[in-house]
């Protein structure tokens, strides 16, 4: 039989068999985010008696391609229902105790899609993980500051899905003692704030943090003072009352207003929509609670990024004299300014290459490594790494860039999009190493004996490159140029 219907604590779900499992997809965690639940913190979904097709994705928040900015294919998928997720499972026999891999995608927050086929779990499934991705709100629905409305709705958005993972897993064959939480890019920064968010806490056992990102700086006055940008050039009060009925279409329009560059952004950081500390469900900055605190202490985490995230993005006409304006505006100093020029002294006469490694150095690279020196100086288990291969596609020929490493992790180098993305053949052998670390870490919380620890005494980083290996202090110039000050 092609379905197979599961009886869950809401209702029964059908799904469809395919090569290594079932898939369900599109089930709700929460009632659709519309009219006065916009804006509100999730709600449980109402409980239904027939059965609910789950064969194919549900409605996503985004709502509009983003293929411009992203190498990842990102399906929008219209409908009210946006708080919904998807099981890849091997064997939805109840009690079957299988680990749980939760996947919360990227795109900076105000953007990405949980139906990308980049995502697909079956290759997880053939390694006896039960995949959960999920959908959330993004943009201005997920995390503008409204003072009549909760913050964070995105960050609530995905604790309230690792509650239906902690109910609702072991229908599906999983166990929801071993859950571990994933993601990259803003996902990965989604990871981090959950390892500092107090209400998350016991519902996820291990972290996988892929070029994590967080808004830096996160205080609460930051977004307040987002919110008075938001209403100063769209017009619109910042307020919950006011957006409520807004539609989908106009309030992208505002969000672009509101991202657009300009005098008047001032200090503010990149990301403007995103989590920030608001001093009840995010009690502190999430870097704060992570490098100076104890935040997530005995939580194992995987941690890492690609060693050129953001160099391929075009600059034309960036010059010397932009390389170090860039540079000086990051806080570095004469003195280091030097050390990250003649650490990237393959680029020179390339200040657009040198912008873009600035910008993965500041985004990425040094806010993990600072991370991972944290929790390694108190002997939290960490293991860091660096993927290195570089594609051949057009455009991206030479660089380990953003997301490039995904379709390694979820060993899927035949999933559409991934020849223009990467180029030609990428090597199998590399996917089969990084995708069994990630369901080794997964399911016996260490990605094995070839990976050790991160340690200050050995300082071992992964390298994930056409010949994956240990390399000690391998990451010693990023440290040095923008961890020492």
């Amino acid at each position: 039989m092609p379905h197979l219907t599961v009886h869950t604590p809401r209702g029964p779900v059908r799904g469809r068999r395919h090569a290594t499992g079932v898939r369900f997809l599109g089930i709700p965690y929460a009632q659709p985010p519309v009219g006065e639940l916009r804006f509100a913190a999730p709600v449980p979904p109402e409980p239904w008696s027939d059965v609910l097709d789950a064969t194919a994705y549900g409605p996503t928040a985004q709502r509009r391609p983003f293929a411009e900015v992203t190498t990842v294919p990102e399906p929008t998928i219209p409908g009210e229902g946006t708080l919904n997720l998807n099981v890849f499972t091997p064997d939805p026999s109840p009690g079957t105790g299988l680990p749980v891999l939760v996947w919360i995608h990227g795109g900076g927050f105000v953007a990405g899609s949980a139906a990308s086929p980049w995502y697909d779990g079956g290759a997880f499934n053939r390694d006896g993980v039960v995949l959960v991705s999920l959908g959330y709100r993004l943009g201005v629905e997920g995390f503008l500051h409204l003072p009549d409305a909760p913050d964070n709705r995105g960050v609530r958005d995905w604790i309230a899905a690792l509650e239906w993972v902690r109910d609702t897993i072991a229908c599906f064959g999983g166990d929801p003692a071993k859950v571990t939480v994933s993601g990259q890019s803003a996902g990965g920064g989604a990871v981090q704030t959950l390892l500092a968010t107090p209400a998350a806490g016991g519902l996820f056992r291990a972290a996988i943090s892929a070029s994590g990102a967080v808004m830096r700086p996160q205080g609460r006055e930051v977004a307040e003072a987002v919110s008075r940008l938001f209403t100063a050039r769209t017009g619109v009060p910042a307020t919950a009352a006011a957006l409520r009925d807004v539609p989908d279409g106009e309030l992208l329009t505002h969000q672009d207003a509101l991202a657009a560059p300009g005098p008047d952004r001032g200090q503010l950081p990149m990301l403007l929509l995103a989590p920030f500390a608001d001093g009840e469900l995010i009690p502190r900055a999430v870097p704060d609670a992570l490098i100076a605190g104890d935040a997530g202490a005995e939580i194992p985490l995987m941690a890492g990024f690609t060693a050129h995230e953001f160099n391929g993005m075009p600059r034309p006409g960036a010059t010397d004299a932009d390389v170090r304006g860039l540079l000086a505006s990051l806080g570095l100093d004469e003195a280091r300014t030097r050390l990250f020029l003649e650490t990237y002294e393959q680029y020179a006469g390339e200040p657009a290459a040198l912008m873009g490694q600035a910008v993965t150095d500041i985004t990425f690279r040094a806010p993990t490594l600072d991370i991972a020196e944290a929790r390694a100086r108190r002997s939290r288990p960490t293991w860091l790494y660096q993927f290195a291969w570089s594609g051949t596609a057009p455009g991206f020929a030479g660089t380990a860039y953003h997301c490039v490493d995904l379709p390694f992790a979820f060993d899927l180098l035949g999933a559409e999009g991934v020849t223009d993305a990467l180029g030609e053949d990428p090597p199998q052998h590399l996917a089969d190493a990084v995708h069994a670390a990630w369901t080794a870490f997964v399911r016996d919380l260490d990605p094995g004996s070839a990976w050790p620890r991160y340690t200050t005494e050995g300082r071992e980083v992964m390298l994930w490159d056409g010949e994956p290996r240990v390399a000690r202090d391998q990451l010693r110039p990023v440290r040095e140029v923008w961890l020492s000050a």
